[in-house]
């Protein structure tokens, strides 16, 4: 089972992916995951990205799929693969497309997760991370035991840039602008499935496994 998880930044695309991952036993890929541990590891890989993300670029498609391809080469990829992450646009799309191919694959399940801007703004800008620990907390879902610390390790927590309103609008208008062309896509291809991603995780990880049922 190869499933495509497709949506905005604050969607919830990891934690429905790892609930995915323990309902049929294939790994999660994710690229944003993938990339940091090539960085950390020193790989060859990994230096060639980091010189792009420490410029806040992004990363170019035939270095992420280099990883991503090296990822899903991978034994335990061979019964299937949740991706989060890859691909955001239609370039990466037929890429990864050709990928699969060449290995007599395709994708089986692309679903896509709506949720409305201003949830996102909300669940985005109100979380908050800690120095020391790198526990992540929600001022409104997942507060700390006290306000401004970590109930781990009593580390100072903070607000990351990326995590500032005026951020976050601007990570929306371009993941809107750079997907509509892949949803289209696959859409054209009878693959997508549009999942409301409002309400508990319980309730969305109902609609996406019966979405795949559906399917199957």
């Amino acid at each position: 089972m190869r499933i495509l998880l497709v949506g905005p930044p604050g969607c919830g695309k990891g934690t429905q992916a790892n609930l995915l991952h323990a309902r049929f036993g294939v790994p999660h890929v994710s690229s944003g995951d993938l990339l940091r541990a090539a960085v950390q590891q020193g790989t060859p890989l990994g230096v060639q990205a980091k010189r792009f993300m420490d410029a806040g670029t992004l990363v170019p498609d035939d270095l992420l799929l280099d990883v991503i391809g090296e990822r899903l080469r991978q034994a335990d990829c061979g019964r299937g693969f949740i991706l989060d992450g890859f691909p955001r646009t239609l370039a990466q799309a037929t890429a990864l497309s050709a990928m699969l191919s060449r290995h007599a694959a395709a994708l089986d399940h692309v679903v896509s997760l709506r949720v409305p801007r201003q949830d996102l703004v909300t669940r985005l800008s109100g979380r908050r991370t800690c120095r020391q620990c790198g526990a992540m907390y929600h001022v409104v879902f997942d507060p700390p035991a006290t306000a401004g610390q970590c109930t781990r390790c009593h580390g100072s927590l903070y607000q990351r840039d990326d995590d500032r309103e005026e951020t976050i609008m601007a990570r929306l208008d371009v993941y809107e602008a750079h997907t509509a062309p892949l949803l289209a896509h696959y859409r054209e291809q009878g693959l997508l499935r549009d999942i409301d991603g409002g309400g508990s995780r319980d309730d969305v990880a109902a609609r996406v496994l019966q979405s795949i049922e559906d399917d199957r």
